[in-house]
């Protein structure tokens, strides 16, 4: 496929208040592309969008407070998309969040919450924006999986299967929208320095004394800058990039698991282990 072209285009992004999404925000805009920015957190992304329109008076800024948990607001959300917006250039699925527990002190409901947010609304949306996205030739899409889309690792269960089931969908994306000149790029982020620590969910079952070292042991993993992610993946969207995966902490753990596909859960563990002893 041709580069793609950012100037001029409107891109759709997830999660768009903090972290990765807050830094794609502003590279996009940079790169000139009109924007509709969605995040749960009006009180973070209403920052966001001002610094855009204050830097970059020429882009049109729309934000979009939605629970993508709530199939109801996602799809009102894609609704208001495609009023808006009858033809658009990107669509990034980013916004996610994560869940600490093993299965078994997990409800099923705070599973399916995970779910919802991390694989059920970027289908949805993708579903419900495709006839937008290949109104124009030339579009993207891109869904931002995890390292724990290639690695399953203990007390992951929700998260892993929600990520797992993204990088699926977004490679089966990738060979069927090629037909329509619609680009797929799949995102493997590994330890990148965001909120997700800070925000995450931990299961009802989990013990509260195991709760502050799963935390500590989570943030001290989060060490890559989410400025250089984001213009990573933007890179990777210039260049139609099918996989990307960011940080050593990302491709390391990648290449075990293809040389050791039932192994590399051990060795996994045991680096874990030695970082949390530290």
């Amino acid at each position: 496929m041709i580069p793609y072209r950012f100037p001029g285009r409107t891109a759709v992004l997830t999660g768009a208040a903090s972290g990765i999404g807050e830094q794609l925000a502003y590279g996009l805009a940079a790169r000139g592309s009109h924007l509709v920015l969605v995040d749960v957190d009006e009180a973070r992304l209403k920052p966001v969008v001002d610094r855009i329109r204050a830097a970059r008076p020429a882009i049109d800024v729309t934000p979009i407070v939605a629970d993508l948990a709530d199939r109801a607001q996602v799809e009102d959300l894609a609704a208001r998309v495609r009023a808006g917006h009858p033809t658009i250039g990107l669509l990034i699925n980013n916004a996610g969040i994560a869940l600490g527990g093993r299965f078994d002190q997990v409800t099923v409901e705070e599973f399916e919450t995970v779910m919802n947010v991390n694989f059920r609304a970027p289908m949805l949306l993708t579903h419900a924006l495709l006839p937008a996205l290949t109104a124009a030739p030339g579009s993207h899409l891109v869904n931002v999986s995890s390292l724990y889309g290639l690695i399953s690792p203990y007390g992951q269960s929700a998260y892993a299967a929600s990520k797992f089931a993204l990088r699926g969908l977004s490679q089966v994306l990738r060979a069927e929208l090629a037909e329509n000149g619609v680009g797929v790029t799949t995102v493997h982020p590994g330890g990148i320095r965001t909120r997700i620590a800070e925000s995450a969910r931990v299961g009802s079952g989990v013990p509260a004394a195991d709760v502050e070292p799963q935390q500590r042991l989570f943030a001290k993993l989060l060490t890559f800058p989410p400025e250089k992610a984001a213009a990573q993946i933007l890179d990777a969207v210039a260049r139609r990039k099918a996989r990307l995966l960011i940080a050593s902490s990302a491709k390391v753990p990648d290449l075990l698991a293809r040389l050791a596909p039932v192994g590399h859960a051990r060795v996994v563990q045991l680096l874990v282990n030695g970082r949390s002893s530290r």
